[in-house]
């Protein structure tokens, strides 16, 4: 984690920490927009580290909206069975719009304007409902458990040292 941070700092970007080991990086000191930040990692990434991955951008906000918008909660009972699906193009929700018309019993699928949320009682790897989005967005989505995204709320709502 030690070389992504030198990698975003020597990026340009300042007051930079990592969540865990997780990939999870929160950042300041940038005034382009998401993607044109998410491009500028994705090659850094390549050509310093020799990792292709795609890269998703999120302003504080819109993660702020992402954990306000999930309407789960009220059924989801185990954090690290819920997931939280970041679209990397909002645009890309409609792909998903059709998942709504079908049910997940015991399952559950729900839809806010960034990202999709899946709870899994059974556990993710018996869920059919990652697999179902995937083959929708391909690699157009980050997928988190709700227990990362909200230590990554918590994160930047946290002063940098």
């Amino acid at each position: 984690m030690a070389d992504l941070r030198d990698l975003f700092r020597d990026l340009g970007y300042e007051d930079v920490r990592t969540l865990l080991n997780s990939g999870n990086v929160i950042f300041a000191g940038s005034d382009s927009a998401p993607a044109e930040n998410a491009r500028r990692i994705e090659e850094g990434l390549t050509a310093r580290l020799g990792v292709s991955s795609r890269v998703t951008v999120l302003a504080a906000t819109e993660v702020r909206q992402v954990v306000e918008e999930n309407t789960l909660l009220e059924v989801a009972d185990n954090p690290s069975r819920l997931l939280v699906m970041v679209l990397t193009d909002p645009r890309d929700r409609r792909l998903l719009e059709p998942l709504l018309k079908e049910d997940w019993s015991p399952e559950a699928f729900a839809l806010g304007q960034r990202a999709a949320y899946l709870w899994s009682p059974a556990g993710v790897l018996r869920s059919r409902l990652p697999e179902a989005a995937g083959r929708l967005l391909g690699d157009g989505v980050t997928t988190r458990n709700w227990s990362t995204v909200t230590k990554i709320q918590t994160l930047l709502q946290q002063p940098p040292k």
